[in-house]
């Protein structure tokens, strides 16, 4: 398979001057070979981490770029290919449980002069054996964590990494992981003070600012790190994340990205895509007082994510304010609709909470998108059924209301460093290869299912029958929930639009 031709590799390469020497390529790999299977879907989510971590670096004069692998849907081949006629000094991947096997492919074949670095969930779950695994083997840094101060450092120059604490390697002589770290290391390195990093250049994202369907020019936006709850499931789950400060953005650091945005991008709709931006009353409050005195619902509608239990709680007073100044949609993991299941999946929920939480949203014009998974360890059939009844009701629910409700429905699938992860090794039933052996399940016939496509993306499996109901059961009441929603956002009406939607949709 040829290379692509250097206009080509302007166009996948985010944010590198390519007529000079690059110092450091992130890659966000593949989540399938696309050379076996094309790519079906038009959007994916943009790599805001790598972006963060790019942009900091260029603050410090380094030449780096993207190669958002994933956005492009780029096979494997043309990668690997692609970093060898680039030959950047370092090369970094973001390491995930699906993408991992594919990541370990790309760096196997890279040209032996250019240096390896790696981060991400993976590699702060299983450190010790990415370090040993053969295909790895001339990893030069392992980041655990936050990495944008770490990671500059790296670039300018290689031997500080005995210095860098949580930065790992392959000692030379003894062939076993050693960690950096000096005495009297600044804290800084592993817990940045996120209103002091520099605004994410959009330059280094290949698909942000984008144009959403209603018209609205759209960004991307963290408004925090860390999540205090311990979801068994989650690989933001505090106990999987023990390094991690929870810390929010101050508003006014949130207004000034978002006016930046607007006033260089044209942006007037975001997404707060960080673990729970409406997650602590207290910061809630803090930053609705502040959207209030700065009349961003005048100016803008906003999208995050939120906690039943949180809202639940609020006060009618609280839900107002949230309409009053723009929010748009609240992201809500519900999960399942059995009481059992979340108790062990230690959710701190009920299926009565999201339907009261849900109706008050939607009564107030709010959407709501609800995240729920089928084929839970332990879960019964009967429970799982409830999960799909509880989709069913919420929809009901929110028919005739001023805001809607949609589903985005996904199968189990286990994350090393988890809670459930842990438990599933306890059993003795499984091995870390079984449990890491994640494979694309085509669910789009080819792309030719409409309802599937936009979601192809995220069919993920390692085939493993964790609960009562066998795949082909979990697999196709997903397949039905999916259909259902496709079905009933086409029929939603233009007059549910929001003012800030109909103005950007003429």
């Amino acid at each position: 398979m040829e290379t692509p031709a250097k206009p080509i590799i302007d166009s996948l390469v985010s944010g590198a001057d390519l007529d000079r020497e690059i110092d450091a390529l992130f890659v966000n790999a593949p989540l399938r070979d696309y050379a076996e299977r094309p790519r079906v879907n038009d959007f994916t989510l943009p790599v805001l981490g790598m972006g963060y971590i790019a942009t900091y670096a260029a603050a410090r004069g380094f030449n780096v770029g993207v190669l958002d692998a994933e956005a492009h849907g780029l096979p494997v081949q043309v990668v690997q290919d692609l970093i060898n006629q680039l030959r950047p000094r370092w090369v970094g991947f973001n390491l995930l449980a699906p993408t991992y096997e594919v990541s370990a492919r790309i760096a196997a074949g890279l040209d032996p002069d250019i240096r390896i670095m790696v981060g991400g969930h993976q590699a702060k779950a299983m450190p010790r054996q990415i370090l040993l695994d053969p295909r790895f083997s001339r990893i030069e840094a392992l980041v655990l964590g936050e990495g944008e101060t770490r990671v500059a450092e790296l670039l300018d120059d290689p031997r500080r990494r005995a210095d860098l604490p949580g930065v790992m390697w392959i000692d030379p002589i003894l062939r076993q992981p050693v960690t950096g770290g000096s005495v009297g290391a600044s804290l800084e390195y592993l817990v940045p003070n996120i209103d002091r990093l520099p605004f994410v250049d959009r330059r280094f994202l290949a698909q942000d600012p984008y144009r959403a369907e209603d018209g609205n020019l759209e960004a991307n936006v963290v408004g925090g790190r860390g999540c205090p709850y311990d979801c068994s499931f989650c690989g933001a789950a505090v106990s999987a994340n023990p390094d991690i400060t929870i810390r929010t953005r101050s508003p006014e650091n949130i207004l000034a990205e978002m006016d930046t945005l607007h006033g260089e991008h044209g942006v007037t709709a975001f997404r707060f895509v960080d673990d729970l931006f409406l997650g602590y009353e207290r910061f809630i409050r803090r930053c609705m007082d502040a959207f209030t005195a700065d009349r961003v619902g005048e100016r803008f509608v906003w999208d995050a994510t939120g906690r039943i239990n949180v809202l639940y709680r609020a006060d009618d007073d609280l839900l107002d304010t949230l309409v009053d100044n723009g929010c748009r949609e609240i992201a809500l993991g519900i999960e399942s609709g059995s009481e059992r299941v979340l108790r062990y999946i230690d959710k701190r929920t009920t299926p009565d909470m999201a339907r009261e939480v849900v109706r008050r949203l939607t009564q107030r014009g709010i959407n709501v998108k609800g995240y729920f998974i089928l084929g839970f360890p332990t879960e019964t059939r009967e429970e799982l059924d409830e999960t799909v009844q509880l989709v069913y009701d919420l929809w009901d629910l929110a028919d005739g209301q001023p805001g809607w409700f949609r589903a985005s429905v996904f199968e189990f699938r286990p994350y090393p460093g988890t809670p459930e992860w842990g438990r599933l090794m306890k059993t003795g039933r499984y091995t870390a290869e079984q449990l890491l052996d994640y494979t694309a399940v085509d669910l789009t016939n080819d792309g030719l299912d409409e309802a599937m496509r936009q979601r192809d993306e995220f069919n993920f499996s390692v085939n493993i029958q964790f609960g009562e109901a066998p795949l082909d059961y979990v697999r196709a009441r997903l397949v039905e929930l999916s259909r259902e929603q496709h079905a009933r956002r086409a029929r939603v009406p233009a007059q549910r639009l929001t003012p800030v939607e109909e103005e950007a949709s003429r």
